[in-house]
């Protein structure tokens, strides 16, 4: 099963039509400190592209928890990885206080920000900026296509205000459709 397939099944619940690269997925967990990290989380990692990458560059006694609302996707998830490092919890992304159980040192988010209801995106980000960490890093991604739209444009804006610093990565060009990396730091 693919991702192609899920969001044809459930495009209000599966944001994406195509996994995203592996190029994307190094932007994605590159310079966050995950070497370091202790716990992480990881909101709607699909067919896990993005989890691997995670787990590649967590310790060996780090943990990863990984929350995925598609239910099909979170069940193959589960069973296709091996890692005792990782747990996966079939839920809401706003739950994550509930899934993670403790403050983490970074999130990492392959959500789709500009299709979901506004306030649903609040709810989110609340939750994200709920178990961070002080100094704790949030990354996500955005198409290239669509970063000049009203809805991205207000994305970009929320994650302004709601964080310390926040940076924007080079383009990934080797990503269908080419992307770019949100980079944020928790206030301390």
């Amino acid at each position: 099963m693919s991702i192609t397939t899920e969001f044809l099944r459930r495009p209000l619940m599966t944001g994406a039509m195509a996994a995203s690269s592996q190029r994307l997925a190094y932007a994605m967990t590159e310079g966050i400190g995950l070497d370091q990290a202790r716990l992480v989380a990881e909101l709607g990692p699909g067919t896990g592209v993005f989890t691997d990458a995670i787990l590649a560059r967590l310790a060996p006694d780090a943990r990863l928890v990984a929350v995925e609302l598609n239910p099909v996707l979170a069940a193959r998830l589960s069973a296709s990885r091996r890692d005792t490092r990782l747990t996966v919890v079939q839920g809401s992304a706003t739950e994550l206080a509930a899934a993670v159980g403790k403050p983490v040192d970074a999130v990492i988010s392959g959500l789709p920000w500009t299709v979901m209801p506004q306030d649903r995106r609040g709810y989110i980000l609340d939750a994200v900026t709920e178990v961070l960490a002080p100094g704790g890093r949030f990354t996500t991604f955005a198409y290239l296509h669509a970063a000049w739209t009203p809805p991205a444009r207000r994305f970009t804006a929320e994650l302004a205000c709601r964080f310390d610093r926040l940076e924007r990565s080079k383009v990934v060009w080797a990503n269908l459709p080419p992307a770019f990396v949100h980079r944020a730091v928790q206030r301390p």
